[in-house]
Order: C-alpha cells, then structure tokens, then sequence
C-alpha cells in the first residue's frame, strides 16, 4: 500500500494537514494514537480556540470551515469579541470524523508507527503498531482470514512519499534519534511551561452565575458575559499574582482559609462558557506544579502530574459549589484523558525561528501563517508569567517545519523548530492549523 502523505497524530495541526491535503488531491493516511481526533482540542478539553490577533490571516480556510460546520450541529459560537472558535469539544469529534471522510482520508485510531524504514537518507515508509486488520486500509468491510499471519496483520508496511510529524511532542523525530532543541547544549533551551488538566462542571445555573460575577467583576478585559442563539456565554479568570487586582482574590483567599483549596490550587484559573453545553463550563485550570527544567513528556512526571491533578479538581469543585453563585448543584462532569502541555520536544530544523523574528516582524518568502498572538509564557512563580503583546504581525517561515536530515519529513504544531520564546506564541490553535494546511499546500506547489 502506498500513500502520498502520511500524517502522524489527528490532532490540531495533523487534521488541518490532512484535510487540506485529501482536497488537494493526495492520497493521504492520518494515524492517530486515540480513539478520536481533535488533539488537545478533545483529549486535553482546550476549548475555546484563542484569537490570533488579526484580519490579514493566511492558510485559515480549514479552521474557517470546521467551525462552519460545528455551527450546523449546534457545537460553535462566535463570541462577542468576534473570536469564532468557540467550539464544544465531543461535537468536535464528530465533525473531524465527517471532514476527513469529505476530503477522502483515510483514518486509522488506536494506532501508531511502529518503525520507519529509510533508504540513503530518504523515507521510503513505515510499519504501523497494532493494525489489526489489513482491510481497514481498503474498505469499509471486515474480513477475517485465518489464513492471514498474525505477525503480517500486527505490521503491515505502508509507502509514503511524504512523512508529517503532527504527534505535538515530535514522536517521529524522536524515534529516528534526531536532535531536538531543548535538549542542546544552550540551558536556556532547555525550560518548559506548566502544564493544565483541565475538566468540565455541568449543573450549573448559568443565569445565576454570570449576574454574580459580572456585578462582582467590572474589569471587561477579565470577565464578559452575553447572550448568542438565546445561550448565555461568559468568561472570567483569577491567578495568584498579586501584581494584579482580581475580583475574584478574597473568594480564593477565604477558601484557602477555610481550608477547601490549597495555595497551589488558586494559582491560576480561568472558565469558559461552552456551545451547546448550557449548564456546563469549560475550566482551564488547574495549573499544576512542576520545576520548569522537567520535560512534561517523562512518563513518571506526568503520571505524579495527572494524580495531582485529579486531587486539585476535585478540591476546586467543591470551593466552587460553596463560594461560587450558581454551583450549588453543579458536579464535575468530565476531566481531560490527557494532560494539557504548552511545550515539550522541538525540533532543530532547517530554519530554527527567533524571537527576534517574531518582535521585528521578519519577513519571509514562504510563510505559512500570520498571527499577532502575544508571547505566552506561563510561570508558578508568582509574577513572574508573561504575556508580551505585539505591536506588528508577525510570520513563521515553512523552513521552520522541515527536517534538516530527510527531505520529505516535516514536522507541524507545537513541536516545531522555534526558540522558546517565540514557541509561546506560535502554540495557539489557529496557528497551529495554519502550520498544517500550509504545509499541504506547499507540498502542492512542489509535487
């Protein structure tokens, strides 16, 4: 079997990539580790998708479709500030399901690459972990043949003209022993962000709740509240620092007090209204704590991390029912199957995009997005977070997605090659399925 492009990882990036590319005509294979697509936008529950900041976007058709359709099922608002990525995370995956399937993908779950097989520094293809049927390549149609081996089955060999790492943590790169950037000699590379579980509450008077914290919160720029398709739609936010002034601080003061949260539980919290879900709010905390030299991808990390965790959200939900108007019947509803990660492995491309590059503007002949997101750099120091906001438009060139080594292997989402400062952001949504379908038609233009 042989694929024009194969995709690993049907997350943000991986689906734009995908998607963009069945339309352009490739045979295209997306493989993805969970039993649905959406990345971070359905296994980590990070919803909504933040603005980028500007009108003069590129590569933003995807985006603009997938939220087009979220709207017919009822899964996606634009909100009052006109940002249109308000999404409903399970409706999503329903959607990405259907989009793949119009742009003629081909779609494989629970499953990963096993093994890539290379030829004088080419990739030729690879091996699939798990691919339990071959026929699942093929057709819509089951077959069992007891004749079939079982290893063959376990490890069918896929030709590609085109590898995409979209897996977020550089999957791909790292099993061909390639060198990432935060692990180079220069320390200051080798820094990470917090990481988020973040979890849904359901069950909440939502009327109740949105008079409450509007008439306790006057600051528009944290708390907002409206009315879209007769739902009503908020968002507010409270972190630690006492740089700032928070409406919210003596009702997280009182409840560590009282002894229902902890100090590290209120060290960041921010919530948002959700299409479709109307007794339900999305939370995007809590934040948890980890020294900022540990890469989150450790597997003993993040299992301490996911414990943490699930302990901070159950004591959250049990401070908001008390000092929260209009949670005294609310209950936690879902907590996210994966951790939310801002940073981890980035690759050390052809093109390793500067923060310099991003402040001065730096023009580029092949860029593949455009954004005025700020520099986001979340800290557990209290303070000490940064939120650099840019006067000018910025661009990242599409060198910053291709591997120095093997000439059809690229790399799209967060893991891209990108200094850290510049990474925080790059990261957002938007950006990210800029990267993937910019990447599909660049490969277009050079097929």
């Amino acid at each position: 079997m042989k694929y024009d492009l194969i995709i690993a990882g049907g997350g943000t990036a991986g689906c734009a990539c995908a998607y963009t590319a069945g339309k352009l005509g490739f045979k295209t294979l997306l493989i993805e580790k969970n039993s649905f697509l959406g990345g971070t936008m359905t296994s980590s529950l990070v919803t909504p998708a933040m603005s980028s900041g500007t009108n003069n976007l590129i590569n933003f058709e995807f985006y603009k479709e997938l939220m087009a359709e979220l709207n017919l099922i009822g899964g996606q608002i634009t909100y009052a500030d006109g940002n249109i990525g308000w999404f409903n995370p399970e409706l999503l995956k329903i959607v990405l399901d259907r989009m793949m399937d119009k742009s003629n993908v081909d779609v494989i779950l629970n499953s990963s690459i096993d093994e890539i097989v290379i030829t004088k520094g080419h990739i030729n293809g690879v091996y699939l972990d798990k691919l339990s049927h071959k026929s699942l390549l093929y057709s819509d149609t089951i077959y069992t043949d007891n004749n079939i081996e079982e290893d063959k089955m376990l490890s069918e060999y896929i030709e590609t003209n085109y590898l995409v790492d979209g897996t977020g943590d550089a999957k791909i790169f790292e099993k061909l022993n390639l060198k990432f950037l935060n692990n180079l000699d220069n320390f200051s590379e080798k820094k990470y962000q917090p990481i988020n579980l973040r979890f849904i509450m359901s069950g909440i008077d939502l009327k109740t709740f949105s008079e409450w914290i509007m008439n306790l919160d006057n600051n528009r720029d944290v708390t907002t509240s409206c009315i879209i398709n007769d739902e009503i739609h908020l968002s507010t936010a409270y972190t630690w620092d006492n740089d700032k002034d928070w409406a919210l601080e003596p009702v997280f003061k009182q409840g560590i007090k009282d002894g229902i949260i902890t100090e590290a539980d209120s060290n960041y919290f921010q919530v948002f209204s959700i299409p479709g879900m109307q007794s339900s709010l999305a939370f995007n905390c809590p934040r948890l704590m980890i020294n900022s030299e540990f890469n989150p991808e450790d597997s003993i990390i993040k299992s301490k991390l996911l414990k943490q965790g699930r302990e901070s959200i159950f004591r959250l939900s049990n401070f908001f029912k008390k000092y929260f108007k209009g949670f005294e019947n609310a209950y936690i509803s879902s907590i996210a199957n994966s951790l939310g990660i801002r940073v981890s492995n980035r690759i050390n491309g052809k093109y390793v995009y500067s923060i310099d590059d991003l402040r001065t503007g730096k023009i580029f002949d092949n860029p593949v997005l455009i954004s005025k997101y700020p520099v986001d750099i979340h800290s557990l120091n209290k303070n000490n977070s940064v939120l650099e906001k840019q006067e000018q438009e910025y661009m990242l060139p599409i060198e910053s997605l291709m591997s120095k080594e093997y000439d059809n292997l690229f790399a799209i989402g967060r893991c891209i090659s990108a200094d850290f400062e510049s990474q925080a952001a790059l990261r957002i949504i938007p950006s990210c399925f800029a990267m993937g379908e910019g990447l599909a038609k660049h490969l277009a233009k050079t097929k």
